[in-house]
């Protein structure tokens, strides 16, 4: 009798600790789109894009790089004050949405102006995902995005 009691115990101390792997049972399954840059006036530019999770699991967006600038931060706008953030949430089966007076990314200290019809390479990094690359079309500095309706 002492076997089927081990393996029960074995086979309840597996799930247990499967489930303190994370918010969900499977991972998250993360795309990214709507994705722009207004062509920048100084050596700052801001891009917005949207990055929708289908997964069960949250994640975070913890980090972003690009070649054109010295460095990219997320920032959050919060009663229409904008500040840096250390990484910012994906729900499950949600999106994160990086818009023009909402969230947004800050390129910094440009090494180039990219110019409309120009593409900026751009890495996601996440906290449980693997890197996201993305080509960020430039588009004119008053671009607003068409909502759908």
């Amino acid at each position: 009798m002492r076997r089927p009691a081990a393996a029960a115990l074995a086979v309840a101390g597996a799930l247990a600790l499967a489930g303190c792997g994370g918010s969900g049972s499977g991972p998250a399954e993360l795309s990214v789109g709507s994705a722009y840059m207004p062509q920048p006036v100084s050596d700052l530019a801001a891009g917005f894009l949207t990055i929708t999770n289908d997964g069960d699991s949250a994640d975070r967006l913890t980090s972003v790089s690009s070649d054109v600038a010295g460095q990219v931060t997320v920032h959050e706008t919060v009663d229409g004050a904008m500040r840096e953030v250390e990484a910012l949430d994906i729900p499950a089966h949600g999106s994160l949405v990086l818009e023009s007076g909402g969230n947004h990314l800050m390129f910094e200290r440009l090494k180039r102006k990219p110019k409309q019809g120009q593409k900026v390479s751009v890495e996601l990094r996440f906290a449980e995902s693997d890197p996201v690359t993305v080509e960020i079309p430039v588009k004119p500095a008053t671009y607003t995005p068409k909502t759908g309706h």
